[in-house]
């Protein structure tokens, strides 16, 4: 093919797929049944929309305890009074410590659209910006690049979410809307995988133009600055994650000390931390409370949640190894935390403090090559590999020099902690203990531990160019 009908072949790609969602499910829609999962009458819903299947082998008990008990209930309906009454005097509560302790207290699952509204001031900006949202989603149907792969995970974003559970529905078409029109606001992101499931997150409680404002104001606004997350190389993701093995160094040596000898790298477990503010990675119930306090208070959240984490399962994790740390990490605190909501943020608000008064709670200010460098909503036609979906595959300046930094503190983490515990303790048969220095030939386990350790890190720069391959 030449490259006129190479750009053909995508436009017409393009204008099929946005067809399919702009039918939406009304009669005639091409929807593929593996497509529209169904939902059975023995299906558990619970209180915030996701569906749960008890026969499940999966199934488990602490992730759909997402429903209210009397107590909560009633402690719920007196914060609702409280929240009715503080969202008609906002502008008076803004700042407030009375504000601040009540958004840790958890904002009311029925008003948090509302409050999110006021924290991002989006009534504001979509009166200073009228018309802009529809002019970027209809230059997205037209011209996006990112289309097919926004398509592909509208397709795979929350499934098992009401709101989400069917092919083309509503939500599924507001999620498309947005990810595709921010793809043309901010050219310099265009889309990234990260972006689907915090879109999808904000359709939740709010409106599809409000969502696409609130997305904006993540990235964009100096309280939040995720554009540093997305851009290509990563900047702020590898910021946070140095800014992070300080915070460990100087409060949990002994977790770091372990975390390190086991080659569990902080780039694989905090990548959802800092990239989606915990989405995935804590039930859905805490997520949202930390996201609470996440659009009042900013970036300073994600650090010292983090800490919380770690701090909270510090015990637990010491006690394992290299696979059940990360299986713990990634897998386990989603469905069973360990931990009452309430004592996680009241923990998260002493560690906020303690990191405050250490001059840790906080990263620094981006660099100037973290912020954005182009004006927003400013319409420029895709390039013509861009137009047909073609990716470059040479890695940028900033990208390599993102891998090499990478493997260079991971491989000095492992050795350093290799030195400083130059011998280990090993049980003989008759139940004497023996030491022996880290030589390979006196310790056989070492080799295999150096493997495992560059197998980690190996592991971690493959997650890292996945995430790089979501660019266009």
């Amino acid at each position: 093919m030449n490259e006129e009908e190479l750009v053909q072949r995508a436009a017409e790609e393009r204008a099929a797929i946005v067809a399919k969602y702009k039918h939406g499910r009304k009669p005639g829609a091409q929807i593929n049944p593996w497509e529209d999962p169904s939902l059975q009458i023995y299906h558990i819903l619970d209180r915030y929309g996701f569906i749960h299947d008890p026969n499940n082998k999966h199934f488990s008990d602490e992730k759909i305890a997402e429903s209210a008990g009397p107590g909560e209930v009633k402690v719920e309906m007196e914060r609702v009074k409280k929240w009715v009454k503080m969202l008609r005097q906002w502008d008076t509560m803004v700042g407030t410590e009375k504000l601040r302790r009540r958004v840790f207290k958890g904002i009311p699952n029925s008003l948090r659209g509302q409050a999110w509204s006021r924290m991002l001031n989006l009534s504001n900006i979509r009166e200073q910006q009228q018309g802009k949202y529809q002019e970027m989603r209809e230059l997205a149907w037209k011209w996006s690049p990112d289309i097919r792969q926004i398509d592909l995970d509208v397709n795979r974003t929350y499934r098992d979410h009401i709101m989400f559970r069917e092919r083309y529905n509503l939500k599924q078409q507001e999620l498309f809307n947005v990810l595709g029109a921010y793809s043309m606001y901010n050219l310099e992101i265009g889309y990234c995988q990260g972006m689907s499931q915090i879109a999808a997150l904000l359709l939740m409680y709010l409106d599809e133009e409000d969502a696409f404002w609130a997305l904006s104001e993540l990235v964009s606004d100096k309280k939040y600055n995720m554009h540093g997350f997305f851009i290509p190389g990563f900047p702020k993701l590898l910021r946070y994650q140095e800014h992070h093995d300080k915070i460990m160094q100087k409060f949990l040596p002994k977790l770091k000390k372990h975390l390190d000898k086991n080659g569990v790298d902080t780039g694989i477990y905090t990548l959802k931390w800092f990239f989606q503010c915990f989405l995935d990675r804590i039930p859905f119930k805490l997520t949202l409370r930390v996201w609470d306090v996440y659009l009042l208070l900013g970036e300073r959240i994600l650090t010292a949640m983090a800490y919380n984490l770690l701090k909270l399962h510090r015990r637990k994790l010491i006690s394992l190894g290299m696979d059940d740390i990360l299986q713990f990490l990634q897998v386990h605190l989603e469905k069973k935390f360990e931990v009452d909501d309430d004592v996680a943020m009241e923990n998260l608000a002493r560690c906020l403090e303690e990191l405050k008064k250490s001059k840790l709670d906080y990263a620094g200010p981006p660099p100037p090559h973290e912020l954005p460098s182009r004006a927003f909503g400013m319409f420029k036609e895709p390039t013509f590999e861009q137009k047909v979906g073609r990716r470059s595959m040479e890695f940028s300046s900033a990208e390599k020099a993102a891998r090499e930094s990478v493997v260079l503190r991971r491989e000095t983490a492992a050795a350093a902690a290799m030195v400083e515990s130059p011998t280990q303790e090993l049980a003989q048969p008759n139940g004497h203990v023996s030491r022996h220095s880290h030589d390979e030939s006196a310790l056989p386990g070492t080799s295999t531990r150096v493997v495992e350790t560059k197998i980690r890190i190996v592991y971690w720069v493959k997650s890292y160019e996945n995430v790089n391959n979501s660019f266009s």
